[in-house]
């Protein structure tokens, strides 16, 4: 008897993967075009801490860190019995899903601000939403100019070109910082998001702190400049870039694929800097923390000239209520955050372009998710 109800446990968990693999593919197939939305093929980590994690979580938010979920679901379904399904609907319809109830934990490529905490604690039974940094990498800026197999841009040009100031790729500017580059007479297309994006959000930022004066704006999630076209989520822009001739667009690393080529930034150290995930991270590495209590919302230092730090990044959160989460779904939301921010699930980062949290930062953030309640 012993025997059959081991066969029994074991046929059991076997369709369990089964259905876990096939709600995966068809997730990722939908953001990314890739059927296992570029995540590791590694065997599950046998140290994943499951607890009492079962049934279904629904989640939506940024889709800078999608790979990087899908990565992680892929490990910790085939650990625990849990579906993760990540809408990554982009940052603004995540937050706006989980102040609303809908979610519970949201991802965003921008810490809350005041009244989005303010609306959280009405669906955190006596806590409020907080930001925990999880994902961090460098915002590539991909271009497509033929013949053009190596490009250097200030954040001056690159303000200029994503407002509509500088519109042809033999533009002098251009031409100062490519002295070596046979830079044809072709139209830029600049390609921005459609959607609220805190990608949009980190990347003016990046604009405004080192050339305000070329980008005379705010700021923000919604794109503000002038001109431009736009597309859906970061793997809208990214198909834009790469089928469109004299196309340049922002996006995450990780949307760089299949012959996308993306520019280095001349930030005024010694040589330009190639966005890639360790110049990231000496970026993210001069962040600061400055949010209150368990909130560890970061600032960023987009003005870095040091050598070798990429300052174009964005540090994703994960929001979640730090006191008054659901009690049907917090054992699988603590369970999977618990993994996202260990060892194991930073590692698997860097194996998907995406930056690892620096140590003293993502310390904090385990100590933090063993708290939620």
């Amino acid at each position: 008897m012993k025997l059959q109800r081991m066969n029994r446990r074991a046929l059991a968990l076997g369709a369990l993967a089964v259905s876990g693999a096939l709600a995966l593919t068809a997730c990722g197939s939908d953001e990314t075009g890739n059927p296992d939305g570029g995540a590791s093929n590694a065997a599950a980590p046998s140290n994943i801490k499951c607890d009492d994690a079962s049934g279904q979580v629904l989640a939506d938010g940024s889709s800078a860190q999608k790979n990087a979920v899908d990565a992680w679901v892929k490990q910790f379904s085939a650990a625990c019995q849990v579906e993760i399904n990540y809408k990554a609907g982009g940052s603004g319809a995540g937050v706006t899903a989980f102040t609303q109830g809908q979610v519970p934990w949201a991802g965003s490529d921008s810490a809350l601000k005041p009244d989005e905490v303010e609306a959280s604690k009405k669906i955190c039974s006596g806590g409020q939403g907080i930001d925990l940094p999880m994902v961090g990498g460098p915002i590539a800026v991909g271009y497509n100019v033929p013949g053009v197999d190596k490009l250097v841009l200030d954040s001056a040009t690159i303000a200029k070109i994503f407002d509509s100031k500088i519109t042809k790729w033999n533009d002098p500017a251009i031409a100062k910082l490519n002295p070596d580059a046979k830079l044809p007479d072709l139209k830029i297309q600049a390609f921005h998001r459609s959607d609220e994006s805190g990608t949009t959000d980190n990347f003016t930022k990046y604009l405004i702190a080192t050339a305000k004066k070329d980008f005379p704006y705010e700021g923000g999630k919604a794109w503000q400049a002038k001109g431009g076209q736009s597309a859906p989520q970061s793997s809208g822009v990214a198909a834009q870039v790469k089928q469109t001739a004299g196309a340049i667009g922002y996006f995450e690393l990780s949307y760089a694929k299949d012959g996308i080529k993306t520019v280095a930034i001349d930030t005024g150290a010694a040589e330009p800097v190639e966005a890639t995930v360790d110049n990231a991270t000496k970026a993210i590495a001069e962040a600061k923390v400055v949010g209150t209590g368990k909130d560890l919302a970061l600032k960023l230092n987009y003005a870095t000239k040091a050598d070798g730090a990429y300052p174009m990044v964005l540090v994703t959160y994960e929001i979640v209520c730090d006191k008054g989460n659901k009690s049907e779904t917090l054992p699988a939301v603590k369970a999977f955050l618990r993994y996202a921010a260990s060892e194991d699930g930073q590692k698997i980062l860097a194996e998907n372009d995406y930056a690892p949290m620096p140590d003293e930062i993502i310390t904090k953030v385990r100590t933090t998710v063993e708290s939620l309640s």
